[in-house]
């Protein structure tokens, strides 16, 4: 068994629009980032990178490289998820955590859960999605941006 630690944080950008974990969440201001700015799922791949020491978001898609500019989370998700199972592992689960003020995540959080199954191929059972605020603490309390941390098991 392998465990990684996922983290990721954007601050907002209007005139685009958010995407959580694959889903876009409608009337919020999205994420300004070099890709679609998928915090929730830049954590994820981190996480399953870090438990599998295979590096980082970074070192696979490197925000310097114009291949990955406005790319679209998932799909990078779905091609780190075809490299594990090609290095021999399995994915036993997920659990993020969202932290950000607006939106609120319940609402969305079994689309979530579904979509990161479906681009993981794995049963959304495997998979938790909560959410909290940080109490109008630093600039994700004030409501400018959206962090993400996240744990992956490996088998």
């Amino acid at each position: 068994m392998r465990i990684g630690l996922g983290y990721d944080s954007h601050l907002f950008e209007s005139g685009k629009p958010l995407v959580l974990g694959g889903v876009v969440i409608p009337e919020c201001d999205g994420l300004k980032a070099h890709s679609d700015g998928d915090v929730l799922i830049h954590a994820v791949i981190d996480a399953l990178l870090g438990a599998a020491a295979l590096g980082d978001i970074g070192s696979h898609f490197p925000d310097t490289d114009d291949r990955w500019k406005g790319a679209d989370s998932g799909e990078l998700l779905r091609s780190v998820v075809y490299e594990l199972r090609g290095a021999g592992y399995s994915i036993e689960n997920i659990d993020v955590t969202v932290i950000c003020e607006r939106p609120k995540l319940r609402p969305f959080a079994d689309l979530i859960r579904s979509s990161l199954a479906k681009l993981m191929s794995i049963g959304i059972g495997r998979i938790s999605v909560k959410g909290k605020t940080n109490e109008g603490m630093d600039a994700v309390g004030a409501g400018k941006g959206i962090a993400v941390h996240a744990v992956a098991l490996l088998r």
